[in-house]
């Protein structure tokens, strides 16, 4: 994939925004898309819905899961990703507020490749999101598309 799009599934705009500037400060420029809930971020990934006619195929780099979602909670976006044979090598981080021992033990049970907790402090959150960026973005090898 040329253009490594970010999935970013956030219900909050504050969040949304929070996230969007840590990317932007640490000169992560790679195109978001912003899901606002779980049945919209499936909808992109499978091409349906409002997505109708996107290439489910073309899948992006990562997806930045929220735990606490409407219509479909981040569980059940994992759930569904990792059950389908397309989607199942993508890489999901679950980027969340909850510090629950059983939401991180769930998350992991249904194979999100890393659990990270939203800091508070906003340059902690930019660093969190740099070393997210640099690992998933550049250092990680994903296999090759068939």
């Amino acid at each position: 994939m040329s253009n490594k799009i970010i999935l970013l599934v956030e219900d909050n705009p504050d969040d949304e925004a929070l996230t969007l500037r840590a990317l932007q400060k640490n000169h992560i420029l790679n195109e978001v898309v912003v899901a606002r809930d779980g049945r919209e971020a499936l909808d992109y990934l499978f091409g349906v819905g409002a997505y109708a006619g996107r290439d489910p195929h073309d899948l992006p780099q990562i997806v930045l899961l929220d735990l606490k979602l409407p219509k479909l909670n981040g569980l059940e976006v994992l759930r569904q990703v990792r059950a389908d044979p397309r989607t199942r090598p993508l890489p999901v981080v679950m980027l969340t507020s909850s510090n629950e021992e059983r939401d991180i033990l769930h998350s992991y049970s249904l194979g999100v490749n890393s659990y990270v907790r939203k800091p508070v402090d906003f340059i902690e959150f930019v660093e969190a999101v740099r070393q997210l960026g640099l690992h998933w973005l550049v250092l990680n090898q994903p296999p090759l598309e068939k």
